[in-house]
């Protein structure tokens, strides 16, 4: 996630904010650094008021190039600056101040606006490792492995994206909802790598989250 603001006190409650609910996040504090570094960004929060370029037309810059999701965040609230924004390329616009559980929750709706995800099969195999979501059920090398609740749907996430790295704000989000804190996500990871009888079926990507292994 990349934030883009000129006020270094805002800059740094953000990210440091951010980071606690599980993103990766860098920085830049000018629209020419933002327009170099945003592309490897799932997504953009960008504050409008910006020293070297107008954030409008850094808006503008960044969607000429991708489609990446991004959020204007700006203390501009007349309804003519909100239009100006949306129309030159911002996926939702934030009015400064803001409280960050409303942050979150429109960086929530557009990353499923942006990138909607499939339906998980209900049945996944993965070498000798084979889940069924209907029954719950995980059968290893023709031996059942007993989970419990979490330890399934944890499992069972990565599985069902097994061709890539499932963000720990994802995990965080999806298993446990609002109810969690960091070590959460690593107790269940490691008892998942006891019951699975390998380290290998799920690997650590450090500064991003997990991914399901060969075992």
């Amino acid at each position: 996630m990349l934030v883009v603001e000129s006020n270094v006190s805002d800059k740094e409650n953000l990210v440091t904010w951010l980071r606690r609910q599980g993103h990766d996040v860098y920085s830049a504090e000018t629209g020419t650094e933002a327009i170099r570094v945003h592309d490897s960004a799932d997504l953009v929060l960008l504050d409008l008021e910006l020293p070297d370029l107008d954030g409008i037309e850094v808006c503008r810059a960044i969607r000429a190039k991708c489609d990446v999701p991004l959020i204007a965040v700006t203390a501009r609230r007349a309804e003519l600056d909100c239009v100006l924004g949306l129309q030159s390329g911002a996926d939702d616009y934030l009015v400064k101040p803001y409280g960050f559980r409303e942050l979150m929750a429109r960086i929530d709706a557009v990353m499923r606006r942006a990138r909607p995800r499939a339906a998980p099969a209900p049945t996944v195999s993965r070498g000798s490792l084979r889940i069924d979501a209907k029954l719950r059920e995980v059968i290893l090398a023709g031996r059942r492995i007993e989970l419990t609740r979490k330890e399934f749907d944890l499992l069972y996430l990565l599985a069902s994206h097994s061709e890539t790295v499932v963000p720990r704000s994802a995990i965080m989000k999806q298993v446990w909802g609002d109810s969690w804190s960091r070590r959460t996500v690593d107790t269940h990871v490691s008892s998942l790598r006891n019951k699975l009888g390998s380290g290998q079926w799920i690997v650590t990507v450090r500064g991003v989250g997990f991914r399901l292994g060969e075992g």
